[in-house]
């Protein structure tokens, strides 16, 4: 079938929308008409080539729609359902056996590679018989029309809008998750959050459902600092305007119990563990490009405080994404708060205002619900 899809040709090359083909679902594969996407912050590192992914290709991995057909060997979902993508997994292998399907084995291949697993590729240049990489994340959905699998979809209900749900896939479901799933935040702990971004925030919401007190943001962008508090933030810092050590140690004397490292900057995860309590947690969850590293005090480590990654904030998306949606029900979860739309053809101007700090979440109109 033809669709219009957003293809990057080349690195850090403006996304142009074209007409392609798609095959039709395999027995395995569920055909999506995409409402909305969100743009997150791994598809302008990918575009930027901060990740070896092979290019041209089509990307976005936030996406929302309605099913419009299913392969055979589906049975979770059928034609009408509205539904929302997340990351791709193999399933077989011993980290998705064991329900760790962030930490597949072969994640990178699944949602990096630019085709299937199996090497094949649904998506082909119309008329010019050139490739095309797709299935990014299992979905590719900067495009009309994507080809998913039961492993990354979720079927949500109709009575939420479509258009606002595709970041719960993947940026606030890691944020959240991050808080929520991978570090089961208690009452009462103390939380700092490095990067007020859309991760960030999501991470901040979820932290004063938690119970943790004090929270504390920090940016360098004044209005997301501005917005973490109005979001459960207790306190809000610029590290271009304070020490920030001292700072946090001022607002937490004896350290922080964890902190959530969204940078990817590697002095930002060195003050990460600087600043935790004995047994605290820094979590690492910005993707830096690859080969960066970290300047941390061994010595620093051997009072029990632990550095981890994160990945999806180890969420099983049928199962996280419905308890967000609750959550955004009950007002605990507005996230709507960060987002802004833009129209499909609208997408360079949308990835703009995100490096310039001007928008948080933007989301692209596709189609109608």
């Amino acid at each position: 079938m033809k669709i219009t899809a957003a293809v990057v040709d080349e690195k850090s090359a403006p996304f142009e929308l074209r007409e392609l083909e798609l095959e039709a679902p395999r027995s395995d594969e569920v055909l999506v008409r995409i409402v909305a996407t969100g743009i997150c912050q791994t598809d302008l590192h990918v575009r930027d080539q901060d990740y070896p992914v092979p290019l041209p290709a089509v990307l976005g991995h936030e996406g929302a729609g309605v099913v419009e057909a299913v392969g055979g060997s589906v049975g979770s979902v059928a034609p009408g359902d509205h539904v929302v993508l997340s990351y791709q997994a193999c399933g077989q292998c011993r980290p998705c056996l064991k329900g760790s399907y962030c930490y597949c084995e072969r994640a990178f291949e699944a949602n990096f590679g630019g085709a299937r697993l199996d090497g094949t590729n649904g998506l082909l240049a119309n008329g010019t018989g050139t490739d095309v990489h797709g299935h990014f994340f299992g979905q590719s959905s900067f495009a009309t029309y994507s080809l998913a699998t039961e492993r990354n979809i979720v079927k949500v209900p109709r009575d939420v809008p479509l258009e606002l749900l595709g970041p719960l896939g993947c940026g606030l479901q890691t944020g959240a998750g991050a808080v929520l799933n991978s570090l089961e935040v208690p009452a009462g702990a103390s939380l700092a959050v490095f990067g007020s971004g859309a991760v960030g925030l999501a991470a901040i919401m979820a932290a004063k459902v938690a119970g943790a007190h004090p929270i504390v943001a920090v940016d360098v962008n004044p209005k997301r600092l501005e917005l973490a508090l109005e979001l459960g933030a207790s306190h809000a810092l610029d590290p271009r305007d304070v020490d920030l050590p001292d700072a946090l140690a001022a607002i937490v004397p004896g350290g922080l119990d964890y902190v959530l490292e969204i940078t990817a900057r590697p002095q930002m995860l060195k003050t990460a563990v600087d600043v935790l309590a004995p047994l605290g947690i820094a979590a690492l969850i910005g993707g830096a490009p690859q080969g960066t590293e970290a300047p941390i005090d061994m010595n620093t480590l051997l009072f029990g405080r632990t550095v981890r990654g994160i990945v999806q904030g180890d969420s099983i998306p049928q199962l996280f994404v419905p308890q967000l949606i609750d959550m955004y029900r009950a007002g605990d979860f507005p996230f709507d708060r960060l987002v802004r739309f833009y129209e499909f053809e609208e997408i360079n101007q949308a990835v703009a205002d995100t490096r310039s700090g001007a928008t948080v979440k933007p989301i692209l109109r596709v189609s109608a619900a």
